[in-house]
Formats: structure tokens, C-alpha cells, sequence
């Protein structure tokens, strides 16, 4: 048995020694030393948003240009919608800013040898927001409904059984060996076994509690003060919806909203003197996503011609100063022990070469091309504008439709009723979940792409719990996306954080996550 408890694991806990770091950005991936020392910086900044001691009390307004999915944490949702919840639910493990996980809900834990069996002691003096003590079966009921709620191509397709072996201690059994899986129980949040509704009326275990939600306007949350890990700071919070990012910036700047995230170059330069701007990393693919069913996008010429056409490093300087991460592939550099930096360099700006494939394709004057954009994010409807420029350079007529944030979930990414869309994905801790949405079946696979090797290969990676083979595999897969073109991938955008100067603690993790717990108002 390997066993760990207290503070610590690096997501190399999961049978590997892999260091996941918050890259800060530029344009090549950057070595191990350059990467840690990145993240401590950034971690640094963060913490230093605003001088002065923390102090007890007071609330903020996070700002945010799109409604929450669902407050269900065991549906499936979008990464704004996780970062609000972040601070409502845990699981028996939770994540750090670092990429590392620590016991949450589990004061420790053991895996087998073979990744089969994962065994967890729950922590003592747990209770919900509600006061109820957290016990073995509403472990047991949470990781069980979470499953039921996963997809078919999910992690949790793998489990056997979750056993209660006492009141402390429960055993979560694998039909396969799979050194992946702790990320993914970090995503399947404790909640009560006997609640009604969990989406009307949210319980968890987290450091806030759920006061209200209105539609379209707002979520209230106010601290619990018998979070298990001590009482946070801030009496309460609110994150405030905004229908669209010019509106959010015009009220961040008259001070109606305290934090405001995803902000272009251009906004950071116009802001006054009493924000703090925090950089870091967004940690998504962001990419022009392709499908792959749609002629002419089926001929792999046309996609590796549209990956030639677009001018990755023009979108960076333009849109975040130059400080993204180009990317060539779907997954991100923070995951650095797994990241294949050669994908970066696949496709090079060479729009006569795209001409040439176009022409060899049957496509020499071009076609016609649709991007489905969600209005609410700027740096998606900024990305495409350029995009669409770019592709005309070449021939290609593309347009942008742009629709509302619901009905890009319900077209594009659930119904794959599109053509191309600018999206940026993000995903767990586990390097499998960025590479499994390509399996050709995968319920996930928005792209529609289908690749016989690539489904071997992945496979092959899922199985293994050696983790030299799985790094090796891990980055074949990438290699593979990036010479078939899939998508275009274009970097991991820089995020530039407003924060007002009288908070002081934000923080950036490498999933979805707005950490009240870590905010302060200072004096």
C-alpha cells in the first residue's frame, strides 16, 4: 500500500512523480525549474493583491458574464459555473493552488499497488452547511450518484463499488487498474444522503454556504463558521452575473464589482489606479474547434490548411500581450510532465502553404465557414474576429454567429450542431482527461474526431499504471491530434485578474475554482 496523509501529494501521489505547476505564460514551454519558480511567483502576487493585514469581516463582488449551469455539483457543467461551487463543496481530496491535492473530506488515504483499490479515512468533525455530521454513507452516496451522473467515456465507468468498511474508513474499488483516478474523486463532491433537491437548495462542505441564487443576477453566499478547516474570512460574497464583458468592465470600473477576471490587454491598460492586476494562466486549451464530420473540414488537408492559416502568435500579442502559452495540442503546459512541446511547432504561419492544400483538397477558391461564438466571453469573439481575417487571407469565407451561452451548450457542445466554434476547455488534474474526449466514442468529442490509432493508443495509456509508459503514450496522443489537425489549437490564454486594492489573497489554481476562503478585506 502506498499511504499519504496530512498537507501534500503532487498529483504524482497517483503512482507517478509528475510536479504540476501554474505556468505564467510566453511563447515556448519552459523546463522544470523555470515552470516551479513561475508558480511561487504568481502564488506571491496573488497573495500580495493589496497591502496591509487581512482583517475579519466584509464581503466582495465577484464579477462573472455568464449564469451558473446548475448549483448540482454531480452534473455536468461549464468552468464558470465550478468556480462558483468551488466554494460550496468538497471532496475526500480537494486541489491546491500548486496542482498538488490534500485531504479534504478524508483526513488520508491509501492506493493498492495496482490501482485498483483506493482506501480513505474520513476526518473527524466534518459537517454540513446545514450542521449534520458528514458520515460514511453520504461518501458512499455521493461517489455512487456522481457516477450514475458521468458518462459513459468517464473515469467513473471504471467503478466496481464503493464499501463502507466502517464508520471512518471507505474502500473505492476499480474493475482496472486506473493511477488516475484521485483527481477525478476530487470532482465527486460530498453532499447529504438525504437531500431532496441539491440544485435548489445547495449543501456541501465547503468554507461558504448558499444564501440565494436569482437568475441572470446573482449568487449569494455567507461564511460557515464550522468549516472544518477554520473560519474563512469574509462574511460573505456575491458573484454577480453580467450579461456581457463591456458592461462587467464598465461596472468593475465604477466599483460595483471588486473582481473581475478574463480581461484583455487593452482593459488592463484602461483601468485606473485602485485595481491590482494579478496574471496567471487560465489553464485551458483554447482552440478553434473543428468538426470533423463536416465536409469539407472531413479532408484532413482543409484542417491542416486552417492550421496553417491562423497566426497563433498575432492573437497572443493582440489579445493578451504576448504573455499566452502557444499550444499545439489539447492539453495544457502546467501539466508538464505529461505536455509534448514538439505539437507547438507542427504548424508553423505559412498561408501559401494553406493555399496549396486547399487547392490539392479541392477547395482552390475556397468555402464557406461558420464560427459559433458564446457572446458573454470577449476573448472568444476577439479570437474568432481575428480568425476570420486570417482565413479570408486564404480564401476561406468564414462568418461568426454569435449565440447565447445556453444555446452554445446546447447546439454546439452537447448537440455538435456546428461547424467551428472558439471555446477554451479546461479539465482536471488527471492527463487522461484532457486526451479521452478525442476517443472515438467518447460522448465528449466535440470535434467528432476519429482515429484508429488514436483510440488504440489511448487505450493503451487508460490501462497502464506504469507511469513512464503513460507519459510516452500521453504525448504519441498529442503528436497525433497535431498532425491530424483535429483542431487549431492556440495557446493557454493569459488571464489577467482586476482585483480592487482593498482585497488582498487571490488566488490562482490550475482548475476552475475562485477561492473565497483565500480573500480578505484589508485595513
Amino acid at each position: 500500500m502506498k499511504k499519504k496523509s496530512g498537507i501534500l501529494l503532487s498529483t504524482a501521489v497517483l503512482l507517478t512523480s509528475a510536479v504540476l505547476c501554474a505556468c505564467g505564460g510566453g511563447e515556448n514551454a519552459q523546463n522544470t525549474q523555470s515552470s516551479n519558480t513561475s508558480s511561487e511567483s504568481q502564488t506571491e502576487t496573488a497573495q500580495q493583491t493589496a497591502s496591509g493585514e487581512p482583517a475579519q469581516g466584509g464581503s466582495v463582488v465577484v464579477g462573472m458574464t455568464q449564469d451558473i449551469v446548475s448549483l448540482d455539483p454531480h452534473v455536468e457543467t461549464d468552468a464558470g459555473t465550478r468556480a462558483v461551487v468551488f466554494n460550496l463543496y468538497e471532496g475526500l481530496v480537494k486541489p491546491t493552488v500548486n496542482g498538488d491535492l490534500e485531504p479534504a473530506v478524508a483526513s488520508d488515504y491509501e492506493i493498492s499497488e495496482d490501482a485498483k483499490t483506493y482506501t480513505f479515512t474520513l476526518r473527524d468533525g466534518v459537517t454540513f452547511h446545514d450542521g449534520s455530521a458528514v458520515t460514511a454513507e453520504d461518501v458512499k452516496y455521493s461517489i455512487e450518484r456522481f457516477a450514475e451522473n458521468s458518462s459513459e467515456s468517464s473515469a467513473f465507468s471504471n467503478l466496481a463499488d464503493v464499501v463502507i468498511v466502517d464508520d471512518h474508513t471507505i474502500e473505492v474499488e476499480l474493475t482496472e487498474g486506473y493511477s488516475e483516478f484521485l483527481p477525478d474523486l476530487a470532482e465527486a463532491v460530498i453532499i447529504p444522503d438525504d437531500v431532496e433537491d441539491i440544485n435548489a437548495t445547495p449543501v456541501g462542505t465547503g468554507p461558504y454556504k448558499f444564501v440565494s441564487y436569482t437568475p441572470g443576477q446573482s449568487i449569494q453566499l455567507a461564511r460557515y463558521d464550522g468549516y472544518w478547516g477554520g473560519a474563512a474570512y469574509l462574511d460573505s460574497a456575491e458573484f454577480k452575473i453580467v450579461a456581457d464583458m463591456e458592461t462587467a468592465f464598465m461596472e468593475l470600473q465604477a466599483g460595483t464589482i471588486d473582481v473581475l477576471n478574463y480581461l484583455t490587454a487593452d482593459q488592463v491598460s484602461a483601468l485606473g489606479d485602485q485595481f491590482n492586476i494579478v496574471e496567471g494562466s487560465m489553464h485551458l486549451v483554447h482552440a478553434m474547434f473543428l468538426n470533423n464530420d463536416y465536409e469539407p473540414l472531413s479532408d484532413v488537408r482543409v484542417r491542416q490548411a486552417i492550421c496553417y492559416a491562423v497566426d497563433r502568435q498575432s492573437i497572443n500579442d493582440f489579445l493578451f500581450g504576448g504573455k499566452s502559452q502557444l499550444i499545439g495540442s489539447h492539453m495544457i503546459p502546467a501539466l508538464e510532465k505529461y505536455y509534448e512541446s514538439a505539437a507547438e511547432d507542427v504548424y508553423t504561419y505559412d498561408p501559401e502553404q494553406a493555399k496549396s492544400l486547399l487547392a490539392e483538397a479541392g477547395y482552390a477558391d475556397g468555402f464557406d465557414l461558420e464560427i459559433a461564438v458564446p457572446s458573454s466571453y470577449s476573448q472568444h469573439v476577439d479570437t474568432a474576429q481575428i480568425i476570420v481575417e486570417q482565413l479570408k487571407a486564404v480564401g476561406i469565407n468564414a462568418t461568426i454567429r454569435l449565440v447565447e451561452w445556453s444555446t452554445w451548450l446546447d447546439e454546439v457542445y452537447s448537440g455538435r450542431n456546428y461547424q467551428a466554434t472558439v471555446i477554451g476547455f479546461d479539465g482536471t488534474l488527471a492527463p487522461s482527461d484532457w486526451l479521452a474526449k478525442y476517443r472515438s466514442d467518447a460522448s465528449n468529442n466535440i470535434a467528432n474526431f476519429k482515429n484508429d490509432e488514436y483510440d488504440q493508443k489511448i487505450d493503451e495509456a487508460l490501462a497502464t499504471v506504469d507511469d513512464s509508459e503513460k507519459v510516452t503514450l500521453y504525448k504519441e496522443l498529442q503528436m497525433i491530434l497535431a498532425q491530424n489537425a483535429a483542431s487549431v489549437y492556440i495557446e493557454d490564454p493569459a488571464d489577467f485578474v482586476a482585483v480592487n486594492k482593498r482585497i488582498g489573497g487571490y488566488q490562482f489554481y490550475p482548475v476552475a475554482a475562485t477561492d473565497l476562503a483565500s480573500m480578505y478585506i484589508t485595513e
